[in-house]
């Protein structure tokens, strides 16, 4: 086999390991995608993390926390989790999620916070172990979201997704996301597979139950004030 054949395989293996993983992410996640208004119930809505500037959320986690906003009140969630990396030196990131959301319109009672999402598998690892989620809504840019999905599923969570397509405002951003993607659903592979214990484990929590009830009682004191 000559030299450019050679190189030629070499190139068309490596680009096949590289696809290969994505490929099966975006299988797995296919019938799991919806817009805003059509997306299936589920009792919580998880935030992941992108971000944490010194005014606030980042643009993209901006409107991920907005997308969840949506969904609480139009009814599609009756509570959201935000996960991410609420140390100082990531900016006390779920501590912002929250007060985004609580000025967006979500009653504080009804969101939760876990304050050591450090990577995607960890934050649905814990939504199961730690805050007793079987069922939700992942919030997420569109790049992000076949991943996260697919790493929700395998954790055992009943998930379905709602995507940002952030083109138009962080055109850059996306353009890198996607790119980052490729890598990242290598590693998705390996942490499905292995299904490795996350960096920080927990007792068990009460604050997404708490959450949850918190909203029924709000919805049955809103619906006796209508009756007047």
């Amino acid at each position: 086999m000559g030299a450019a054949k050679r190189a030629a395989l070499a190139a068309g293996s490596a680009a096949a390991a590289a696809l290969g993983p994505t490929a099966w992410v975006q299988a797995a996640a296919l019938r799991r995608r919806f817009g805003p208004e059509e997306v299936p119930d589920r009792p919580v809505a998880v935030v992941l993390g992108a971000g944490m500037k010194p005014h606030g959320p980042s643009l993209l986690l901006a409107r991920r926390l907005d997308l969840a906003a949506f969904l609480h009140g139009a009814g599609r969630v009756r509570a959201v989790l935000v996960s991410g990396d609420n140390r100082a030196v990531s900016g006390r990131e779920t501590d912002g999620m929250a007060d985004y959301l609580a000025e967006a319109g979500v009653p504080p009672a009804c969101i939760a916070a876990d304050p050591y999402g450090f990577r995607t598998w960890d934050s649905f690892v814990r939504a199961r172990d730690v805050y007793g989620i079987n069922a939700a809504t992942v919030v997420t840019q569109e790049f992000h979201l076949p991943r996260a999905l697919l790493l929700a599923l395998a954790a055992g969570i009943d998930a379905v997704g709602v995507g940002d397509r952030s083109w138009r405002v962080r055109a850059r951003a996306t353009a890198l996301g996607y790119a980052r993607e490729v890598g990242a659903n290598a590693r998705a592979l390996g942490d499905a597979l292995a299904r490795p214990e996350p960096y920080r484990t927990c007792q068990p929590r009460d604050d997404v139950r708490d959450a949850l009830l918190a909203a029924d009682a709000l919805r049955v004191a809103s619906e006796a004030s209508e009756r007047g």
